[in-house]
């Protein structure tokens, strides 16, 4: 286990890492979760591994890339994998940690190019079941809003609702982070 502690913007966070194999981490937009989850992973003291889901289609989604990346600093290997996770899952290097940011981006690309999303999640579960290093996965929780006006918006937030909790029933640890401040669901941080 690792004391450490972590600042970012004004929240400053002290955590043992109880070394899960899967955590999965979740909260609403610009909640903190990536900050709370990067922690995670550097706190391991293992090396550290992005896999990062997001395809960049206009300048505000390269900006907050950007902002990422930044907020990371040195220190990881980044792989882009917008689509399948699983080799990249399955050639970890040993002694590694892989923060997945984010499930909600990989399900959207899914969704965007209408393939099957119970394949792609069942996929998904299996190659996180088979891979033998640790991993952070965060995600969206868009449940909480209201009702969306539009079929494919709606089609969205079930399957988000779906995968999240798929999600949760795998992780070790589940950390819902709002407002910056981490809430364990399951599991425990010391």
């Amino acid at each position: 286990m690792n004391d450490t502690q972590s600042k970012t913007g004004w929240i400053t966070w002290k955590v043992i890492i109880v070394s899960p194999d899967l955590t999965f981490v979740l909260g609403g937009a610009a909640s903190g979760k990536s900050a709370f989850a990067e922690h995670l992973v550097v706190s391991s003291g293992k090396k550290r591994v992005y896999l990062a889901t997001s395809q960049v289609f206009d300048d505000e989604m390269r900006g907050k890339v950007q902002r990422h990346v930044s907020q990371r600093g040195e220190g990881w290997k980044t792989i882009e994998a917008p689509f399948d996770l699983g080799p990249t899952l399955a050639d970890l290097p040993p002694n590694s940690v892989c923060l997945i940011d984010c499930a909600t981006m990989w399900l959207t690309n899914h969704l965007l190019a209408e393939n099957d999303l119970e394949q792609a999640q069942s996929a998904l579960l299996q190659s996180l079941r088979l891979c033998s290093s640790q991993v952070v996965i965060v995600s969206n929780e868009v449940g909480h809003g209201i009702v969306p006006d539009n079929a494919l918006s709606r089609r969205f937030r079930e399957a988000q609702g779906q995968l999240n909790i798929a999600l949760a029933a795998e992780a070790d640890l589940v950390v819902q982070v709002t407002a910056g401040l981490p809430l364990v669901l399951k599991g425990r941080l010391d």
